[in-house]
């Protein structure tokens, strides 16, 4: 199993000191997150992509490509990248070249995001969000696959005998998730090409999830992929530490109050709750990280959310330490027991090179 951090990288002020980070500020942590994952033993980090303020990743290949010359291990990934929006030819492109200088540590996770205006600012429109996912993702899947590409659809102008260039790392594309909090027909998607579903249940309760992650399971062994227990899957979830919980819950409460997508929402205590959010000690977020598997089953990846609300850099970075440290060890041991045999592991490049992928 997978453990790793993913971040939106909100510039978001910090409510206990009034003061803002700047953009370059911002982007430098992100990477120095990404640094610190891989030295306390993560296996993934992954980045969001966004166009608009308060959050700085335009350029997850850019960013994801700066951090695998500085790190060794890592799988490099996106918390989102916009299939709706972004050009089919350009994902190929981009992704493909990042396996290249990433040597395969490169995974990424689809999705339509969830901002409106982002639509019309790349000629779009939002009313066809879900046939912009279908369609853009079948011709980015035939391109990774076929040499040679005739494509015409409704979204963008025709290809003839095109190729992407450079190819897929080992003739094997990258990886791919598909993310959603909230549509079936992503979880179908996913599904039908034998690809990763990723339930980011960071906001919603667990019932939801388990609806979309069981409609995955059951649609995935209907295409002929596997059973549905080996049908890959992500969750995420979203943590704050300190040694005792009383103290946790005390430095992080402003900063949920005050967060711009759930302050002055439900109380922190409600939303701890209903929602994966766990603010107390790390034997806290060890005893509710593991009742993931009680709510959804064997699955392949957990990524949590750490560095967002205002956070200071130096308090993620204590964080990442305690998760490292302290719950991931516990984490892998506990996930591993009574694990059955049929369960796939994490994706790796390494692996998909060896195993025939879904055509």
């Amino acid at each position: 199993m997978q453990f790793g951090v993913f971040t939106v990288g909100d510039v978001t002020t910090d409510p206990t000191t009034g003061r803002t980070p700047t953009e370059h500020e911002r982007i430098k942590a992100m990477v120095a997150i990404a640094r610190k994952a891989e030295e306390v033993g993560l296996d993934v980090f992954a980045t969001g992509e966004h166009h608009n303020p308060p959050f700085v990743p335009s350029s997850p290949t850019t960013m994801l490509g700066h951090i695998a010359a500085t790190t060794e291990r890592l799988i490099l990934s996106t918390s989102t990248t916009l299939i709706t929006t972004n050009d089919p030819v350009k994902i190929a492109e981009d992704f493909a070249m990042l396996q290249h200088l990433a040597d395969g540590r490169v995974d990424l996770m689809m999705g339509r995001g969830n901002t409106g205006p982002v639509y019309p600012w790349f000629g779009q429109d939002i009313r066809q969000g879900i046939p912009l996912a279908i369609e853009n993702y079948a011709l980015l899947h035939q391109l990774w696959r076929d040499e040679v590409v005739d494509w015409k659809g409704r979204f963008r102008t025709p290809l003839q005998a095109f190729t992407a260039t450079p190819r897929p790392l080992d003739g094997t594309p990258p990886f791919v998730w598909h993310g959603s909090i909230r549509s079936p027909e992503i979880a179908e998607q996913a599904a039908y090409y034998g690809d990763g579903f990723f339930a980011n249940n960071i906001f919603w309760p667990k019932d939801h999830f388990q609806q979309l992650i069981s409609l995955y399971r059951q649609r995935y062994a209907h295409y002929g992929h596997g059973t549905p227990e080996q049908a890959v899957v992500g969750l995420g979830g979203q943590v704050f530490m300190r040694r005792n919980s009383q103290d946790a819950v005390r430095e992080f409460r402003p900063y949920f109050d005050n967060a711009p997508v759930y302050g002055h929402g439900p109380s922190l205590e409600e939303f701890t709750e209903q929602t994966p959010l766990t603010v107390g000690s790390p034997q806290e977020v060890i005893d509710k990280t593991l009742t993931f598997r009680e709510s959804f089953g064997d699955y392949q990846r957990q990524l949590f959310l750490m560095d967002h609300a205002g956070l200071p850099l130096k308090t993620v970075l204590e964080q990442l330490d305690m998760l490292g440290e302290e719950v991931v060890p516990v984490l892998r041991r506990e996930f591993a027991k009574d694990r059955p045999a049929g369960v796939p592991d994490g994706p790796t490049h390494a692996a998909r090179v060896r195993a025939p992928q879904p055509t």
